[in-house]
């Protein structure tokens, strides 16, 4: 019963998962995705994220830029 996420005794136990095991990760980045780069590309004075990543490489890179502008 315990492998059940909806009923595993840490709540968390499913809110994370590595965006390489994403079902959809193979998609187009939303648009959502795509705001918060370029936000995030300004405040860390990168280079803007190029418009043909995909949902999973639009996470990592928020991810790494979340990091160097130090909101993680």
């Amino acid at each position: 019963m315990t492998d059940n996420p909806k009923i595993h005794p840490d709540p968390n136990s499913n809110t994370e998962k590595n965006p390489d095991d994403w079902v959809t990760g193979d998609e187009p980045m939303t648009g959502a995705q795509a705001s918060y780069l370029r936000t995030l590309s300004e405040q860390a004075k990168a280079e803007p994220p190029g418009e043909d990543m995909t949902k999973a490489e639009a996470s990592k890179q928020i991810d790494q830029l979340k990091h160097k502008v130090g909101l993680d």
